[in-house]
């Protein structure tokens, strides 16, 4: 007959009330549980972390540029305003989609702040993980760049950081040397390098001046216009739709909106423009686009048999990117 074992007391619990601090992994869960902290209250800081935020931006000044600047823009920068201001010895906060080696942030020798925004990280919730590698570069030593680093589950985000009552105007620039303050040869051998490869890759790209957050680019086959939009997704598949059965989704003759993206929650359309359609001439067609569709999305009748099948098609050619 087996033996039983012996009762043993629970651990009387450390922690009652408040939060339970965080611990290494593997070392008892400060409430006192006994379990390891991984296995206990660290599985829920650990989901809170890795938790999605589906609109990371929301509420942010330009939040249509902020996901077209993370997602499809190479070369951009914008000047970013801090609520109550610059830290002492602080010059400037700069955003940048990509920075040298990929580095998540950099404090300059002069003491500004540069905040790579297309950096991978492991956090669901990129505007908590920007904000906390933001903090860490205003108090890094001027001259270093700021390292990836797991982010806590509580902190501040963006919107607590950033002065909600600033523009949001992004600078597109056709290379990376906005990277090297003066001229090239100042550089280190790794950031030249970088540069290099970095200014190889980049594909032409300008932000059009007639609506908000569409960006043209050139690419060896043809153009295209990507153009990110704030409407409830649903709204705007039907709005698109509608125009696309009544033949008037183009942005002109050899041009074709061809499916959209989906990033950071929003809806991001796409068409197809002729090699040599540049920016300069999708600038009155996309306007007069922006009017069909604001009037389009004003319309609540049920979609017709015709533009059912149209937004089928749309949503068959929808990609999601984050």
């Amino acid at each position: 007959m087996a033996k039983k074992r012996p009762q043993t007391k629970a651990a009387r619990p450390q922690v009652t009330n408040g939060e339970v601090p965080a611990v290494g992994a593997r070392e008892p869960c400060p409430c006192g549980s006994g379990r390891r902290y991984k296995a206990c209250h660290g599985r829920v800081a650990a989901h809170a972390v890795t938790e999605l935020v589906q609109r990371p931006f929301g509420d942010l000044v330009g939040e249509c540029d902020w996901v077209a600047l993370r997602e499809l823009v190479p070369a951009a920068t914008v000047a970013l305003t801090l609520k109550g201001g610059l830290p002492e010895g602080v010059p400037s906060v700069t955003l940048a989609t990509v920075l040298p080696m990929a580095w998540p942030a950099l404090r300059r020798d002069d003491g500004s702040v540069l905040l790579g925004l297309q950096n991978d990280t492991s956090s669901g919730d990129l505007s908590r993980h920007l904000a906390d590698t933001l903090q860490r570069a205003l108090a890094a030593d001027p001259g270093t760049p700021v390292a990836a680093q797991r982010v806590p589950a509580e902190g501040p985000r963006l919107q607590d950081l950033l002065d909600e009552s600033a523009a949001f105007e992004p600078t597109v620039h056709t290379g990376f040397e906005f990277w090297i303050p003066g001229s090239a040869e100042s550089a280190s051998p790794e950031v030249a390098a970088s540069l290099e490869r970095a200014n190889a890759a980049a594909i032409p790209t300008v932000k059009l001046s007639s609506v908000d957050a569409a960006y043209w680019c050139e690419t060896p086959e043809k153009n295209h216009l990507r153009w990110v939009m704030p409407h409830p997704e649903e709204q705007l598949l039907d709005a698109l739709a509608r125009l696309h059965a009544a033949g008037t989704s183009s942005l002109g003759d050899g041009t074709r909106l061809v499916g959209s993206f989906r990033a950071h929650g929003l809806m991001v359309p796409v068409w197809d423009l002729p090699s040599g359609m540049g920016a300069e001439e999708c600038e009155k067609p996309a306007a007069e686009f922006a009017e069909r569709l604001a009037k389009a999305l004003e319309t609540d009748a049920p979609l017709t048999a015709e533009e059912r099948r149209s937004r089928g098609g749309l949503t068959n050619r929808q990609v999601t990117l984050s």
